[in-house]
């Protein structure tokens, strides 16, 4: 640097390299500008995840001749779809009642099983038991696809098309290990010490799973059984192959069966609203007992 440019920078020192407007930006906008950046993605997943499920509301209000708007609001507002899914052409409220019945009956089952089968695993000791564990959660692996044509062979033999247990029995070969490996997960995190103190006391071992670790289990069995729920309400592939009567089919199953007025015509209308049925009572009670499922699925993350 020559003397004259030495004399330009005393004489104008905010042209040199220390002008603050110049310099990076400070800690705080770095934290500021993060925190945009952080809510800016979470509003693009948010918008990504529901566009789908808003357009299908959306969609579900319309008038049929008005179906294919594309404005983001109905107009002019109508419920003549919700109207059609329920007056009895489509047997939609027995439907319903199918996938409760379905859903209700795999979860109590998978939960029943799974928290025996889980205290087994976490607490007890026997040969081959991390690969048991593997086996369990490897059967949950297979495709509903890949095992239809047997199951449909096996219960056709059986005498159990169109029934209950021909979609109930399925959904329990991939319900329990969800349930089995979850609880699992969840129990190993508990200490032995609480059992064995309440043994010392004159609990027996049962006495003690029953009023202790069960209790203490209860979020992550609460989670499972919101898991499973799920699962089984939404499972499809099972129900429409082994049930072809409309008084047993499950809602999902119903949907996909709707007809329009003609031959060629899709009710796109009423499986929107349908499909609106179907979900909001899952988006309902997960954001009733979101609490619940993040103690539960994170549960033993730490100690």
């Amino acid at each position: 640097m020559t003397i004259s440019d030495l004399r330009g920078l005393a004489a104008n020192p905010a042209s040199g390299t220390g002008n603050p407007s110049s310099s990076p930006l400070n800690p705080k906008q770095k934290r500021t500008w993060r925190s945009y950046s952080v809510y800016v993605g979470l509003a693009l997943i948010i918008a990504y995840c529901l566009a789908p499920f808003y357009w299908m509301i959306v969609s579900s209000l319309r008038r049929t001749a008005d179906i294919f708007d594309n404005t983001l609001l109905p107009a002019p507002f109508s419920l003549e779809n919700y109207a059609k899914v329920f007056d009895g052409s489509t047997m939609f409220g027995q439907a319903l009642l199918n996938s409760l019945i379905v859903a209700g009956v795999t979860t109590v089952a998978a939960l029943i099983l799974g928290i025996f089968a889980a205290y087994a695993i976490s607490r007890l000791n026997f040969r081959f038991k991390s690969v048991i564990l593997g086996v369990i959660i490897a059967t949950s692996m297979f495709p509903g696809i890949s095992v239809v044509v047997p199951l449909l062979r096996f219960f056709t033999d059986l005498g159990w098309i169109n029934t209950y247990q021909a979609m109930i029995i399925p959904n329990l070969s991939f319900a329990i290990p969800l349930a089995v490996w979850n609880l699992t997960t969840f129990m190993k995190q508990l200490p032995f010490d609480l059992e064995e103190a309440a043994m010392i006391d004159g609990c027996t071992k049962w006495q003690a799973f029953r009023k202790l670790l069960l209790p203490l289990a209860a979020p992550g069995v609460f989670t499972t059984a919101i898991l499973t729920f799920i699962h089984s309400w939404n499972e499809f592939i099972i129900a429409l192959s082994m049930i072809n009567d409309p008084k047993i089919q499950t809602a999902t199953v119903a949907i996909s069966k709707f007809t329009g007025a003609t031959e060629f015509q899709a009710p796109f209308g009423e499986q929107m609203a349908a499909g609106v049925i179907v979900t909001v009572p899952l988006v309902i009670m997960v954001l009733v007992f979101q609490r619940r499922i993040v103690e539960g699925l994170t549960a033993g993350a730490g100690k």
